[in-house]
């Protein structure tokens, strides 16, 4: 399976810019996870600018409906 790199940047929202992983989802995710936290691009925008990307602050949006 071939990456479609420059097709996933234009959904990616990490607002991170020196990210190697941008638009490469398999690497982001493994990424994350291994540091418990989940990717940019499952938080709205006013949350993934703070850079809080734990489980604990994704369950605290959908509990509030912010997700």
């Amino acid at each position: 399976m071939n990456c479609q790199l420059e097709q996933n940047k234009t959904n990616c929202n990490c607002t991170y810019e020196p990210c190697s992983r941008k638009g490469r989802g398999c690497e982001c995710l493994t990424y994350h996870l291994n540091a418990r936290e989940l990717p940019a691009c499952v938080f709205p925008a006013h949350i993934e600018k703070t850079y809080d990307r734990s489980f604990k602050r994704f369950a605290a949006a959908v509990s509030k409906g912010e997700i």
